[in-house]
Protein backbone atom coordinates (compact mmCIF):
# COMPACT_ATOMS: atom_id res chain seq x y z
CA UNK A 1 0.00 0.00 0.00
CA UNK A 2 3.03 2.28 -0.12
CA UNK A 3 3.17 4.94 -2.78
CA UNK A 4 6.79 5.48 -3.65
CA UNK A 5 8.30 9.01 -3.87
CA UNK A 6 7.89 10.60 -7.29
CA UNK A 7 4.43 9.26 -8.06
CA UNK A 8 2.52 12.18 -6.51
CA UNK A 9 3.30 15.85 -7.17
CA UNK A 10 4.61 17.87 -4.17
CA UNK A 11 1.53 20.12 -4.04
CA UNK A 12 -0.73 17.05 -3.83
CA UNK A 13 1.54 15.53 -1.18
CA UNK A 14 1.14 18.70 0.87
CA UNK A 15 -2.64 18.47 0.52
CA UNK A 16 -2.51 14.82 1.62
CA UNK A 17 -0.37 15.75 4.62
CA UNK A 18 -2.91 18.38 5.64
CA UNK A 19 -5.78 15.91 5.23
CA UNK A 20 -3.96 13.23 7.22
CA UNK A 21 -3.21 15.73 10.00
CA UNK A 22 -6.92 16.61 10.03
CA UNK A 23 -7.91 12.95 10.40
CA UNK A 24 -5.41 12.50 13.24
CA UNK A 25 -6.70 15.63 14.99
CA UNK A 26 -10.28 14.38 14.54
CA UNK A 27 -9.31 11.05 16.11
CA UNK A 28 -7.56 12.68 19.07
CA UNK A 29 -10.06 15.42 19.87
CA UNK A 30 -13.07 13.29 19.01
CA UNK A 31 -12.09 10.66 21.57
CA UNK A 32 -11.37 13.31 24.20
CA UNK A 33 -14.75 14.98 23.59
CA UNK A 34 -16.53 11.66 23.92
CA UNK A 35 -14.73 10.95 27.16
CA UNK A 36 -15.79 14.27 28.64
CA UNK A 37 -19.35 14.23 27.35
CA UNK A 38 -20.81 12.57 30.45
CA UNK A 39 -20.02 14.70 33.55
CA UNK A 40 -20.61 11.87 36.02
CA UNK A 41 -18.00 9.74 34.26
CA UNK A 42 -15.56 12.55 33.68
CA UNK A 43 -13.07 11.72 36.41
CA UNK A 44 -13.13 8.00 35.65
CA UNK A 45 -12.56 8.63 31.95
CA UNK A 46 -9.68 10.98 32.69
CA UNK A 47 -8.10 8.38 34.95
CA UNK A 48 -8.38 5.80 32.17
CA UNK A 49 -7.18 8.22 29.48
CA UNK A 50 -3.48 7.27 29.78
CA UNK A 51 -4.40 3.74 28.74
CA UNK A 52 -5.70 5.15 25.46
CA UNK A 53 -2.22 6.51 24.84
CA UNK A 54 -0.67 3.17 25.76
CA UNK A 55 -3.02 1.37 23.36
CA UNK A 56 -2.09 3.77 20.58
CA UNK A 57 1.64 3.25 21.18
CA UNK A 58 1.14 -0.51 21.31
CA UNK A 59 -0.89 -0.42 18.09
CA UNK A 60 1.86 1.60 16.37
CA UNK A 61 4.53 -0.87 17.51
CA UNK A 62 2.52 -3.92 16.47
CA UNK A 63 1.72 -2.34 13.12
CA UNK A 64 5.40 -1.58 12.47
CA UNK A 65 6.22 -5.18 13.40
CA UNK A 66 3.52 -6.52 11.06
CA UNK A 67 4.72 -4.26 8.24
CA UNK A 68 8.32 -5.36 8.60
CA UNK A 69 7.45 -9.03 8.94
CA UNK A 70 6.39 -9.27 5.30
CA UNK A 71 6.55 -6.81 2.42
CA UNK A 72 6.73 -7.66 -1.26
CA UNK A 73 6.80 -5.27 -4.24
CA UNK A 74 3.74 -5.91 -6.43
CA UNK A 75 3.02 -3.73 -9.45
CA UNK A 76 3.15 -0.04 -8.54
CA UNK A 77 3.08 -0.59 -4.77
CA UNK A 78 3.81 -3.22 -2.12
CA UNK A 79 1.97 -6.10 -0.49
CA UNK A 80 2.25 -5.90 3.30
CA UNK A 81 1.05 -7.99 6.17
CA UNK A 82 -0.92 -5.19 7.84
CA UNK A 83 -2.81 -6.96 10.63
CA UNK A 84 -5.51 -4.28 10.46
CA UNK A 85 -8.44 -6.21 11.92
CA UNK A 86 -6.28 -7.87 14.56
CA UNK A 87 -5.40 -4.37 15.76
CA UNK A 88 -8.90 -2.97 15.34
CA UNK A 89 -10.65 -5.74 17.29
CA UNK A 90 -8.11 -5.77 20.12
CA UNK A 91 -6.94 -2.16 20.55
CA UNK A 92 -10.12 -0.44 19.33
CA UNK A 93 -10.93 2.14 16.68
CA UNK A 94 -9.06 5.30 17.72
CA UNK A 95 -5.80 3.63 18.87
CA UNK A 96 -5.68 1.71 15.58
CA UNK A 97 -6.49 4.82 13.53
CA UNK A 98 -3.73 6.82 15.21
CA UNK A 99 -1.45 3.79 15.37
CA UNK A 100 -1.41 3.57 11.58
CA UNK A 101 -0.02 7.09 11.22
CA UNK A 102 2.40 6.71 14.15
CA UNK A 103 3.51 3.28 12.92
CA UNK A 104 4.25 4.58 9.42
CA UNK A 105 6.25 7.44 10.93
CA UNK A 106 8.17 4.99 13.14
CA UNK A 107 8.84 2.66 10.21
CA UNK A 108 10.05 5.56 8.11
CA UNK A 109 12.38 6.83 10.81
CA UNK A 110 13.76 3.40 11.67
CA UNK A 111 13.84 1.55 8.36
CA UNK A 112 12.81 3.53 5.25
CA UNK A 113 13.45 7.29 5.54
CA UNK A 114 12.33 7.83 1.94
CA UNK A 115 8.80 6.70 2.92
CA UNK A 116 8.46 9.81 5.09
CA UNK A 117 7.98 11.84 1.90
CA UNK A 118 4.57 10.22 1.46
CA UNK A 119 3.68 9.82 5.13
CA UNK A 120 0.37 11.66 4.70
CA UNK A 121 -0.46 9.83 1.48
CA UNK A 122 0.19 6.38 2.94
CA UNK A 123 -1.50 7.23 6.25
CA UNK A 124 -4.70 8.23 4.45
CA UNK A 125 -4.58 4.98 2.47
CA UNK A 126 -4.89 3.09 5.77
CA UNK A 127 -6.96 5.46 7.91
CA UNK A 128 -9.82 6.30 5.55
CA UNK A 129 -10.73 2.63 4.86
CA UNK A 130 -10.67 1.98 8.62
CA UNK A 131 -13.14 4.82 9.17
CA UNK A 132 -15.38 3.30 6.50
CA UNK A 133 -15.18 -0.13 8.17
CA UNK A 134 -15.88 1.27 11.63
CA UNK A 135 -18.97 3.25 10.67
CA UNK A 136 -20.47 0.46 8.55
CA UNK A 137 -19.78 -3.04 9.89
CA UNK A 138 -17.22 -2.64 12.66
CA UNK A 139 -18.90 -0.44 15.25
CA UNK A 140 -21.51 -3.05 16.16
CA UNK A 141 -18.84 -5.73 16.44
CA UNK A 142 -16.80 -3.65 18.90
CA UNK A 143 -19.95 -2.84 20.85
CA UNK A 144 -20.70 -6.55 21.30
CA UNK A 145 -24.04 -6.56 19.47
CA UNK A 146 -25.75 -9.95 19.61
CA UNK A 147 -26.04 -10.06 15.82
CA UNK A 148 -22.42 -9.04 15.25
CA UNK A 149 -20.44 -11.78 16.95
CA UNK A 150 -16.79 -12.31 16.08
CA UNK A 151 -16.31 -15.27 13.76
CA UNK A 152 -14.02 -16.17 10.89
CA UNK A 153 -16.76 -15.20 8.44
CA UNK A 154 -17.31 -11.83 10.15
CA UNK A 155 -13.60 -11.05 10.10
CA UNK A 156 -13.40 -11.97 6.40
CA UNK A 157 -16.18 -9.43 5.76
CA UNK A 158 -14.31 -6.74 7.68
CA UNK A 159 -11.02 -7.54 5.95
CA UNK A 160 -12.64 -7.62 2.49
CA UNK A 161 -14.17 -4.19 3.04
CA UNK A 162 -10.99 -2.78 4.52
CA UNK A 163 -8.57 -4.00 1.86
CA UNK A 164 -10.97 -3.03 -0.91
CA UNK A 165 -10.67 0.47 0.51
CA UNK A 166 -6.88 0.30 0.73
CA UNK A 167 -6.48 -0.85 -2.87
CA UNK A 168 -8.98 1.79 -4.00
CA UNK A 169 -6.93 4.47 -2.21
CA UNK A 170 -3.76 3.28 -3.92
CA UNK A 171 -5.61 3.44 -7.23
CA UNK A 172 -6.69 6.98 -6.43
CA UNK A 173 -3.12 8.15 -5.74
CA UNK A 174 -1.89 6.51 -8.92
CA UNK A 175 -4.72 8.07 -10.92
CA UNK A 176 -3.79 11.60 -9.80
CA UNK A 177 -0.06 10.85 -9.88
CA UNK A 178 2.56 12.26 -12.18
CA UNK A 179 3.70 8.86 -13.46
CA UNK A 180 1.47 6.95 -15.85
CA UNK A 181 0.64 3.53 -14.43
CA UNK A 182 -1.01 0.77 -16.52
CA UNK A 183 -4.34 -0.38 -15.14
CA UNK A 184 -3.09 -3.97 -15.28
CA UNK A 185 -0.31 -3.14 -12.83
CA UNK A 186 -2.78 -1.75 -10.30
CA UNK A 187 -5.07 -4.75 -10.88
CA UNK A 188 -2.19 -7.13 -10.10
CA UNK A 189 -1.52 -5.19 -6.90
CA UNK A 190 -5.21 -5.27 -5.90
CA UNK A 191 -5.45 -9.01 -6.60
CA UNK A 192 -2.44 -9.69 -4.39
CA UNK A 193 -4.42 -8.50 -1.37
CA UNK A 194 -6.77 -11.47 -1.77
CA UNK A 195 -3.99 -13.39 -0.01
CA UNK A 196 -4.37 -11.17 3.05
CA UNK A 197 -8.16 -11.46 3.01
CA UNK A 198 -7.70 -15.24 3.12
CA UNK A 199 -4.87 -15.45 5.69
CA UNK A 200 -5.21 -12.51 8.07
CA UNK A 201 -8.62 -13.60 9.47
CA UNK A 202 -6.97 -16.77 10.79
CA UNK A 203 -4.42 -14.70 12.69
CA UNK A 204 -7.05 -12.20 13.86
CA UNK A 205 -9.41 -14.87 15.17
CA UNK A 206 -6.56 -16.66 16.97
CA UNK A 207 -5.47 -13.40 18.65
CA UNK A 208 -9.02 -12.47 19.70
CA UNK A 209 -9.80 -15.95 21.04
CA UNK A 210 -6.50 -16.02 22.93
CA UNK A 211 -7.18 -12.69 24.61
CA UNK A 212 -10.79 -13.65 25.40
CA UNK A 213 -9.50 -16.62 27.39
CA UNK A 214 -7.62 -14.27 29.72
CA UNK A 215 -9.94 -11.27 29.49
CA UNK A 216 -10.48 -11.18 33.26
CA UNK A 217 -6.83 -10.22 33.78
CA UNK A 218 -6.54 -6.57 34.79
CA UNK A 219 -3.82 -5.77 32.25
CA UNK A 220 -5.97 -7.17 29.43
CA UNK A 221 -8.84 -4.91 30.42
CA UNK A 222 -6.56 -1.88 30.38
CA UNK A 223 -4.64 -2.61 27.19
CA UNK A 224 -7.30 -4.24 25.00
CA UNK A 225 -11.01 -3.89 24.23
CA UNK A 226 -11.79 -7.59 23.82
CA UNK A 227 -14.10 -7.75 26.87
CA UNK A 228 -16.89 -6.14 24.88
CA UNK A 229 -16.56 -8.58 21.97
CA UNK A 230 -18.88 -11.57 21.59
CA UNK A 231 -17.52 -14.71 20.02
CA UNK A 232 -19.61 -16.89 17.76
CA UNK A 233 -20.27 -20.38 19.08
Amino acid sequence: MHIEPGFVAPVKVMAANAAAAGVVAWGVFGSVSAALAAPRRQLAELVRAPWGVVRTVAAALFFSLFMQSFHLPVGPSELHFVGAMAMYLTFGFTPTLLGFAAGLALQGLAFEPTDLVHLGVNSLSLMLPLIAVHYTLGQRVLAGAADARVSWRRIVQLDALYYSGVTAMVGFWLMIGETETPFGSWLAFAASYLVLVALEPVVTLAVVRGLKRIETAEWVGHLFVVRSLRLAA
